[in-house]
């Protein structure tokens, strides 16, 4: 499972992170929603390790991050919203890489090809990263993400730039993630996916936790119907938030 706890994160004197705290349990599928610089990208590269936190402790598994860096890592997998692959290898050889960077090269030839046919990409497997479009390479980092048996999955927008039919595949990945008891978090924009696919939301805003909980405890925080959608819940609780604090500056 994945903890979060008491972190904060500033970049020079802006407060990205506010002392938030989470857990994403095994089997769980967990969405992070927020306007725009809410801090979710920060809160996912801060459990990756790719930033420091300026307080706080994140476990993986109970094994805390700053201290086995290295064994937490191998835990992880982890999409961003913009790859950044190594434009000079090839498919093949930019999954392969991954994979021994992981030390998980037991069956990789079956799992590499399974991964490249399920997303479109063994046609393209010995053409280089730097040929490929902007989705291609979406489609990619998905793949490496998955080349290795991670147990906690972070996904920043995944499904931003990607073909239907990859859409479809990652969903039924993460579903499948969750029946392995995998912990999965996801940053998204897109609300209605998160309706469809999370067990539970995470709402931020200026990097604090404003509501967490299942759907329907979220229609009880923003005192509306049943019938409400996540997008009408998420709309008022952000706006009330902004409204408040503006009155309390007024």
């Amino acid at each position: 499972m994945l903890k979060v706890t008491n972190l904060v994160k500033y970049y020079k004197k802006f407060l990205a992170v506010d002392n938030l705290s989470l857990e994403v349990c095994d089997g769980e599928i967990v969405g992070l929603l927020g306007p725009n610089g809410a801090g979710k990208t920060t809160i996912l590269r801060c459990v990756t390790g790719i930033v420091q936190p300026t307080e706080g402790d994140i476990e993986i598994d109970g094994i805390s991050l700053a201290e086995h860096e290295e064994d937490v890592k191998r835990r992880i997998a982890f999409v961003p919203e913009v790859p950044t692959p190594y434009e000079m290898l090839t498919v093949w050889e930019h999954v392969r890489f991954v994979a021994m960077a992981y030390q998980t090269m037991d069956g990789f030839d079956e799992r590499a090809d399974a991964l490249l046919r399920r997303f479109d990409l063994h046609e393209k497997r010995n053409d280089l990263v730097l040929s490929l479009s902007k989705g291609m390479k979406q489609k990619l980092a998905i793949a490496c993400a998955f080349i290795h048996d991670a147990s906690v999955i972070l996904l920043d927008e995944p499904l931003i730039g990607i073909d239907p039919k990859g859409v479809r595949e990652l969903k039924d990945m993460i579903a499948q993630a969750k029946i392995d008891g995998k912990a999965i978090l996801i940053s998204t924009h897109m609300l209605d996916t998160a309706e469809r696919l999370c067990d539970r939301i995470i709402i931020l805003r200026r990097g604090a936790i404003i509501a967490e909980g299942s759907l329907a405890e979220l229609h009880g925080s923003a005192q509306m119907g049943a019938d409400a959608s996540l997008e009408d819940v998420f709309l008022t609780l952000t706006e009330e938030g902004e409204s408040v604090e503006a009155a309390s500056l007024s």
